[in-house]
């Protein structure tokens, strides 16, 4: 599989990192994880992501997980790996290790103590002569990194910089950003922007412009349909799916606890062998566990209804 383009579309899903219980990493369950992405209708996957445990994996376990990755998916697909750190010496290591090794592109956070337009502008400039030729996906998280990204910013680095090939568009509110973006002229070139947030807005992202997502859910058969009634006009029928999932996308994505809801349903479903999640991180309680479970009751009686 080649770079990443202005063209990607689609579904990437965030790919979490499967732990035994003794925090060592499971290998085997990263391959049926992979294979259940690709089965649901991934156009991509995006590895070591915020929702991917990236910060507690070392360099080297980074990249096994994403040889791993990239080996299971054998170029069927485009990889994204995120490299944000704190410093460009790391970034530098790497984006160069993983695009080697066959990434399709790295995705960059800025880091919290960006303050002005002109500072991030800088930050991505530098960033982008650091990676080289790798193409770069433009995470705008602001309720994560602090960091406030203006439309006429990111048209700045669209300008400026020809590897941002992908906006991973993830402000909250954010609908109207998107309009902005894709309004007439706004931006000298088209770029994919796929959208995060755990799906939550997806119908109102993709009415709005949005190229698809680039987010997690333990059902990403959902933001798959999704996207896919969208691009056929049957947006009703787009509605109505994820209307059905919409109560448990809800419960997912509570800050400091949707990772855990997350694995746990991967768990639930047999894709991956345990919910552990790598310490510092807190199990569900045996409550929320429950919880889940009422929904993902609930939401199997309401796809029975809809088919």
């Amino acid at each position: 599989m080649g770079h990443l383009t202005e063209a990607a579309k689609g579904v990437f899903v965030i790919a979490v990192t499967p732990f035994h219980r003794d925090g060592s990493i499971d290998m085997e369950s990263c391959d049926r994880m992979v294979d259940f992405y690709l089965d649901a209708g991934a156009t991509g996957l995006t590895v070591l992501g915020m929702m991917g445990e990236a910060p507690k994996l070392t360099v080297e376990e980074s990249q096994a997980v994403v040889r791993r990755i990239l080996a299971r998916v054998a170029g069927r697909v485009p990889v994204v790996v995120g490299v944000s750190a704190a410093g460009f010496a790391q970034i530098e290591t790497l984006a160069a290790m993983v695009m080697d090794d066959g990434a399709s592109a790295v995705m960059i956070a800025p880091p919290g103590s960006l303050r002005t337009d002109d500072q991030i502008v800088t930050y991505y400039t530098q960033a982008a002569e650091v990676i080289g030729e790798a193409p770069f996906v433009l995470q705008d998280f602001p309720l994560a990194t602090g960091v406030q990204i203006a439309p006429r910013v990111i048209a700045r680095i669209v300008r400026d910089l020809p590897g941002c090939v992908c906006l991973k568009h993830e402000d909250w509110p954010g609908l109207e950003k998107i309009s902005t973006l894709r309004s007439d002229g706004f931006l000298d070139r088209h770029i994919s922007i796929l959208c995060g947030n755990g799906g939550l807005f997806l119908p109102e992202e993709m009415a709005r412009g949005a190229d698809g997502a680039m987010t997690g859910f333990a059902y990403p058969e959902m933001m798959v349909s999704v996207v896919q009634h969208h691009a056929s006009g049957a947006m009703d029928r787009a509605q109505d799916i994820f209307d059905a999932y919409l109560p448990l996308a809800r419960f997912e994505q509570q800050p400091g606890l949707g990772l855990a809801v997350r694995k746990y349903v991967l768990a639930k479903r047999g894709i991956i062998a345990d919910p552990a999640l790598r310490r510092p991180g807190v199990p569900l309680s045996a409550a929320s566990r429950a919880e889940v479970d009422r929904l993902i009751g609930r939401q199997e009686k309401r796809l029975e209804e809809l088919n």
